[in-house]
């Protein structure tokens, strides 16, 4: 719609906004009027419409196979747009057009704002199947009446009330025509089912919404009067309300076809289901954090018993294979803290490393600098428990095989994102500028333990690929290359 707008039209940013604001809405129009609806809006020099956007009823059948949006007609040919345009009132004249043997009856509805009609909403209904209305019909076709003299009006849509029709109740969920004072005039047999589901045992019709309402409510005080006012539909709002075995959404529109409030619409939605799945949801995401944290702390009290034994023994290598658990143990660890503090199995893993580096930065023989670039992004908790342990490894690695007592330098770990949406990589390199490697070095058959767990883990469990080679200049340069799933 914003292309065609500005493309065609003379319409401003503020115009705009509006037409935005009123297909958002329009979906219920189209619901209560059984009709399609198509906007049209003159061309910049007057002599034509072009059609910006369309919808289709969910309560009958279409008038229109094709669609409509993007067509330009040029002004005379459909009159009744041009008599709208013009004198700012609906046009209902004329007999039905037949569209490949189909009878269909046409309107026009101004589209006003702020005293400018910005363009033309032809209502479009299909008459083939037109019986006699029975009482819903006649409710929702008296509703979408007063909702168009609104419209040509420019008091609806209700300037910042957007709303997601996703989200919000729709015609079909169920419908309360209400008077001024907040009497039901006509429930909806999925309204008032919705209401026994809260507990009402009696008839809505001629009950005050807003007083029924606020007593199927727990109790809360001064908050009740609030209550029965919103829920009697003296403004627009949307709320919910819980009581009995039920949940219901209400979203109140007050309609004013002439200018003062003659009564409203409540449209309503059974979210009874919906409200307890997410509930259970939000049960399992916390008991899903409390074992992550539960599996830290377990980690860490290992990690401590572990360093306890380690300064009893006397042995220099009994003594550093315990520390080199330690910080097996403690990289694990870190992850899981991550994911206790998440929603979901997924962690941002650029705080893991930074946190893995300067873990493993204590045990530097000299005065060795960590740093990190790149992004490694987010990964989920399959990649990055074993990820962290890798990283760990090859960190340790270089920092204990790489430097002596007392020398100077760095090692740094770069991440990069690569691959396709479906087959995403993370590429990552560990370089130091160290004493580098023998030149008889092997990584793929060195029987070091580290190595050997970086191995497993790359190859078996991430399924990447795995390298170790001479830097440039000097050093040592790790290669990972790992898939991701497509992950961002």
């Amino acid at each position: 719609m914003n292309d065609l707008v500005r493309q065609h039209t003379a319409l401003g940013d503020s115009d705009l906004e509006w037409l935005h604001l009123l297909v958002s809405e329009w979906q219920l129009l189209s619901d209560l009027s059984f009709a399609d609806l198509v906007l049209w809006v003159p061309t910049r020099d007057g002599t034509r419409y072009v059609s910006v956007a369309q919808m289709r009823p969910n309560t009958g059948p279409t008038s229109y196979q094709d669609d409509m949006v993007g067509h330009l007609v040029p002004r005379g040919r459909r009159p009744l747009l041009d008599a709208a345009l013009d004198e700012g009132r609906i046009v209902r004249e004329g007999d039905p057009e037949w569209r490949e043997e189909v009878p269909v009856r046409v309107e026009s509805i101004p589209v006003r704002r702020e005293g400018r009609v910005l363009g033309v909403i032809a209502r479009n209904t299909n008459l083939l199947t037109v019986r006699t209305p029975s009482r819903l019909e006649l409710t929702y076709l008296q509703s979408a009446s007063d909702l168009a003299q609104m419209i040509a009006a420019g008091s609806f849509p209700f300037p910042g009330q957007q709303v997601d029709m996703d989200a919000s109740p729709r015609v079909g969920d169920g419908l309360l025509r209400l008077d001024a004072d907040g009497i039901v005039q006509y429930a909806s047999p999925n309204a008032l089912s919705a209401y026994h589901r809260l507990g009402l045992a009696a008839d809505l019709v001629g009950h005050h919404l807003g007083r029924a309402t606020a007593e199927l409510a727990p109790s809360r005080g001064p908050v009740d009067e609030a209550l029965a006012k919103v829920a009697s539909g003296w403004a627009p709002r949307e709320f919910e309300i819980e009581g009995g075995d039920g949940v219901i959404q209400l979203r109140a529109i007050p309609l004013k076809p002439k200018g003062p409030r003659i009564g409203s619409l409540v449209l309503l939605r059974d979210v009874t289901e919906l409200r307890r799945r997410e509930r259970e949801l939000i049960t399992k995401d916390a008991t899903i954090r409390e074992i992550h944290h539960r599996v830290k702390n377990n980690l860490q009290t290992v990690a401590a018993l572990l360093r306890l034994q380690a300064r009893r023994i006397d042995s220099a290598k009994g003594r550093e294979a315990l520390e080199e658990a330690v910080r097996r143990v403690g990289s694990i660890a870190i992850v899981h803290e991550t994911l206790s503090q998440n929603l979901d199995e997924r962690v941002e893993f650029d705080e893991i490393a930074d946190r893995v580096l300067a873990m493993v930065a204590e045990i530097s023989p000299g005065k060795v600098a960590g740093r990190r670039t790149g992004r490694f992004g987010i990964l989920d908790a399959e990649v990055a428990t074993p990820l962290s342990m890798v990283l760990t490894e090859i960190l340790q690695n270089a920092l204990e095989h790489g430097f002596r007592e007392g020398d100077t330098g760095t090692v740094e770990v770069s991440a990069v994102r690569g691959g396709t949406t479906k087959e995403a990589r993370l590429l990552i390199t560990v370089q130091d500028d160290g004493v580098g490697l023998p030149d008889d070095f092997d990584p793929h058959r060195s029987g070091n333990l580290g190595l050997q767990i970086v191995r497993t883990l790359v190859e078996g469990e991430l399924g990447g690929t795995f390298d170790m080679v001479r830097a440039s200049e000097r050093g040592t340069r790790v290669l990972l290359d790992i898939p991701i799933h497509g992950h961002k």
